[in-house]
């Protein structure tokens, strides 16, 4: 089972009591912890070591950011690497919890009244871009968590409550997602149910052929992997070869029969932007011996079942 990945952000040397306290914390919750430090990031030889941190974020759930009195290393950027991780999190819209010291974040009160007056040395920072970067994220239009500590005991406690809270609303929508489902789903058996009154009550010839094709493009499949796959628009296919040219043109990485991963009766694609999570659709509504790329069978809303379309873990390799 995929485990919730927290990357670990701040400055090495002044902090690496508190990310070991941290990286223990993650580990007793079943957490898998991302450090630097620790060889969790897998570097390549095409980009600079920094770049290869930021792209790590993507793959990563939670980020915790800990900004104390040191700067940091200094990237191609504006900002610190540390700064930089946090802005690539916020900008990819991971869930992200903030931490300050509480010395720099009493003297950063000092910082917003004199930060035009030169000549001032702060004590609790070696550099006044540490003050800088502190009012951005501030100035942040999300609302962020950011919270004082002085100590590793603070952060995992605050965290602790954070992400029971964090679960506990996760549950309630995956209750609020069935709902919607459900609602959805009677939604458009309304809707074909309506389209076939109209033509019985307005057509009297060719009827069957045209009830299926009201069927056809009422097909529950539709809004089902356009939901599971997660694509922006509506989708229509009329066979299995046109479902996968659909699925492959998305970057979506289809499984061999004989792949490890494979379900039989079921064609599996790896998402493109997570491989350890897959699609699959069975070949129970397909007609496999039609001769004509695997027909879609005409399967009302009330003859549809969940198993047809299923999305689960997938063990990378």
């Amino acid at each position: 089972m995929a485990k919730p990945r927290v990357f670990v952000s701040s400055t090495y040397y002044d902090l690496k009591h508190i990310r070991a306290d941290i990286e223990r914390f993650v580990h007793d919750l079943g957490y898998d912890a991302v450090l630097n430090e620790k060889g969790h990031i897998a570097y390549g030889s095409s980009d600079r070591l920094q770049e290869y941190c930021f792209k790590e974020i993507g793959h990563c759930d939670i980020l915790v950011s800990i900004i104390g009195g040191r700067y940091g290393s200094s990237s191609d950027s504006e900002y610190s690497v540390s700064n930089k991780e946090l802005m690539t999190a916020l900008e990819q819209g991971k869930q992200v919890y903030i931490f300050i010291d509480s010395a720099v974040s009493t003297e950063y009160k000092t910082y917003t009244a004199n930060k035009d007056v030169s000549g001032i040395n702060y004590q609790a920072v070696d550099n006044v871009k540490v003050y800088e970067f502190l009012e951005e994220v501030y100035a942040l239009p999300k609302n962020n968590t950011i919270h004082d500590f002085g100590s590793a005991e603070d952060i995992t406690a605050f965290l602790k409550e954070q992400l029971a809270g964090l679960f506990q609303r996760l549950l309630n929508d995956e209750s609020k997602k069935r709902e919607i489902n459900l609602i959805q789903k009677l939604s458009e058996t309304s809707e074909t149910l309506n389209q076939l009154v109209e033509y019985l009550v307005n057509e009297k010839q060719d009827s069957q052929k045209a009830i299926n094709a009201i069927l056809t493009t009422n097909h529950p499949i539709y809004s089902e992997v356009q939901r599971q796959a997660k694509i922006p628009f509506r989708v229509f296919f009329e066979t299995g070869d046109e479902l996968a040219t659909m699925l492959n043109t998305l970057g979506f990485h289809k499984l061999k029969k004989d792949d490890f991963d494979a379900k039989p009766n079921y064609s599996s694609w790896k998402f493109p932007d997570d491989p350890s999570k897959g699609i699959r659709i069975s070949h129970q509504i397909f007609d496999m011996n039609d001769g004509s790329g695997n027909k879609l069978k005409l399967i009302t809303p009330i003859e549809w079942k969940s198993e047809y379309v299923e999305v689960d873990d997938i063990i990378p390799f």
